[in-house]
């Protein structure tokens, strides 16, 4: 098979010939630039700054040379711009991580670093207005700062808040698709990921408002957690916005990719936490689920795409609505979380969803175990999560910046070698 026939297999529930992989597809099944740096280096491969495609993560582009290095099946078309709201496309500038890893940012970006070694990006790249995301010394990436001057809860004005946050894809980023998505089908054989991501409502990456000169309203999570019950016609009021956004520009995606991706990423939104879930199921489904089912209906009825949800964290519960609303894939698969027993995913939920994920404990073991374990657990994994079809290898989130190269390479070469 093809890679794109191996990963168009697996999202059949059909067994491929081998195990499909992703490494660097999506915002939230990638690698730190710093980890990537260190990759590179470990396979011998030409060393050169790691170009940036997901900011507030500062996750690096996996380029040709070690996609095919890896067998890496799945490549992203990324987003036009990125999390300030700065575009992707277009000249680079230097910029060095804290640990000492040189990457390519956008040139559009207006950075600083303070005398405490922390790292400040400005919404659009605009320093005439309050920085928007902050890197601490030593860290790997970015956090949003909550701007908003705060809210009256007897006066709440949605519309008002929120109505710089919300605009349809232009049309110089969907020619910008167009041209990206044709060129991936051309030139690769991998199945290829659209990297959506507008109908993620209520992520909390997105409330603060990175990419807004001047947010208003409710901004910090804990806020928007209570609002959720306090006042739920501010979410809703918010919601309708969002996705009716995220319903055009659907469409102009639609018409600028038409066939040339296989899956698209709808949200990103976290649901659940270590430990259980965030929010109740009734919320759930009185404040998100009819807005996702929108969403889902309209790729299903207009595209041949397949839905990705990435959704962290203990979210059993919520995974038989997420089929009931059109939900096609769902990652990352967060098997360390309570109630995320493979086995138990595997069997009642594994013939009518697609797993994206769950390959090894990114947070405990693939940092600080040896190489032979780490082979060990993906194999493991591998043996539960993969007969059968219906999944797709990748660890669970993104791989940070400190992990061992050799770690790394010994979770992939163990998906790579995995017989069905």
């Amino acid at each position: 098979m093809t890679s794109r026939e191996r990963v168009l297999a697996a999202l059949a529930h059909r067994e491929p010939d081998k195990v499909p992989i992703d490494l660097g597809a999506t915002y939230n099944s990638g690698i730190s630039a710093c980890a990537l740096y260190r990759l590179r280096e470990y396979y011998g491969l030409e060393k050169r700054p790691i170009q940036i495609y997901e900011t507030s993560q500062m996750i690096g582009t996996m380029e040709p040379d070690i996609l095919d290095r890896m067998h890496i099946d799945v490549i992203g078309l990324n987003s036009a711009n990125d999390c300030a709201g700065v575009p992707l496309h277009g000249p680079m500038q230097d910029f060095t991580m804290p640990d000492g890893t040189p990457v390519k940012i956008s040139a559009a970006h207006k950075y600083k670093v303070d005398e405490k070694g922390r790292s400040f990006l400005y919404p659009q790249g605009n320093d005439s207005y309050d920085p928007s995301y902050v890197m601490p010394e030593g860290g790997y990436f970015f956090d949003a700062i909550p701007r908003s001057p705060g809210y009256d809860e007897d006066n709440l004005t949605p519309v008002e808040d929120f109505k710089e946050d919300f605009k349809p894809i232009s049309q110089e980023d969907a020619r910008w698709y167009e041209e990206n998505a044709k060129l991936l089908r051309e030139t690769t054989d991998k199945a290829i990921f659209g990297c959506f991501g507008m109908g993620g409502i209520g992520d909390p990456s997105a409330i603060p408002g990175g990419g807004v000169l001047e947010p208003k309203g409710i901004r910090t999570y804990q806020d928007w957690c209570m609002a959720q019950l306090l006042y739920p016609e501010y979410i809703e009021a918010v919601f309708d916005m969002w996705t009716d956004n995220a319903l055009k520009s659907l469409e102009i995606y639609h018409q600028a990719v038409g066939d040339n991706i296989d899956v698209i990423n709808i949200s990103g939104t976290d649901f659940g936490t270590q430990v259980g879930p965030i929010m109740s199921l009734d919320t759930f489904r009185t404040l998100y689920k009819p807005y996702y089912r929108k969403m889902n209906d309209w790729v299903h009825d207009n595209t041949s795409w397949k839905t990705h949800y990435h959704c962290c964290g203990a979210i059993e519960v919520f995974i038989e609505d997420f089929i009931d609303m059109g939900v096609d894939v769902l990652n990352p698969v967060q098997l360390s979380a309570a109630g995320m027993d493979a086995r138990q995913l595997k069997e009642k939920y594994g013939s009518r969803i697609t797993f994206w994920g769950g390959g090894v404990d990114t947070q405990g073991l693939l940092p600080t175990g040896t190489p032979e374990q780490v082979k060990a657990q993906v194999k493991e994994r591998l043996d539960i999560l993969a007969r059968g079809g219906g999944y797709v290898f990748n660890t669970i989130h993104n791989i940070m910046g400190n992990v061992p190269a050799e770690n790394i390479a010994a979770c992939f070469e163990a998906a790579d070698e995995f017989k069905f």
